[in-house]
């Protein structure tokens, strides 16, 4: 087994509400966006948080990826986001179709502040 993972926190973001509260435009859109860094989508899951005291719910988006899986969370309250993508390497160096889908994500997201994460799980082959 060998993958890469990565991760992303934002902070600040300035892309629409929308994508912050909205679990099926934003799901429609991941789809998408697998879609474009040429992964492929197995199954997903969409929900939407209710409101609280603080604000609109959040959403979490979830997408089975053949080579692994792509998460969000999103904070609308907070204007926040966090992202998660990971992907086996078995059979083939998906890594730089995970960077393509980070980025195109972290772009929609407009973040003022953004930390990323990058890890590579599992043995290197010999």
């Amino acid at each position: 087994m060998q993958g890469l993972h990565l991760t992303a926190d934002l902070h600040d973001c300035r892309c629409s509400p929308d994508w912050l509260t909205d679990a099926a435009l934003l799901g429609q859109r991941c789809v998408q966006c697998v879609a474009d860094a040429d992964l492929q989508t197995v199954a997903h899951l969409f929900h939407a948080f209710p409101p609280t005291h603080l604000g609109p719910g959040g959403v979490t988006a979830t997408v089975l990826l053949a080579e692994s899986h792509l998460c969000i969370h999103t904070w609308p309250e907070q204007r926040a986001v966090t992202l998660d993508v990971y992907v086996c390497n078995f059979g083939g160096n998906h890594s730089s179709r995970a960077q393509a889908l980070m980025n195109a994500l972290c772009t929609l997201f407009k973040p003022e502040r953004l930390q990323r994460n990058s890890m590579q799980r599992g043995e290197l082959a010999q």
